[in-house]
């Protein structure tokens, strides 16, 4: 599912996923894969296709900045980190 928005991408944690804790941002004509280090990360590029170092840079920061929201959907969703 969706768990956040962020200027028209959706960042998505898919239920039957894996460890360790990660999200998919996705729209604009890409895909991103970012490892959230929970709790307190700082979120880490996996892969991306389709976006600018500078989008994937833009990306990184505003994950870091909804890392107290993410971590705990995570968590609800696969249990620990």
């Amino acid at each position: 599912p969706t768990v956040l928005r962020l200027d028209g991408l959706r960042v998505v944690i898919y239920p039957n996923d894996h460890r360790p804790a990660h999200v998919h941002v996705i729209g604009a004509g890409g895909e991103a894969v970012f490892v959230l280090n929970c709790p307190v990360g700082p979120p880490e590029l996996r892969e991306s296709y389709g976006f600018s170092r500078k989008d994937v840079g833009r990306i990184a920061g505003e994950l870091a900045d909804h890392l107290s929201e993410l971590c705990p959907r995570w968590s609800e969703i696969h249990g620990d980190f």
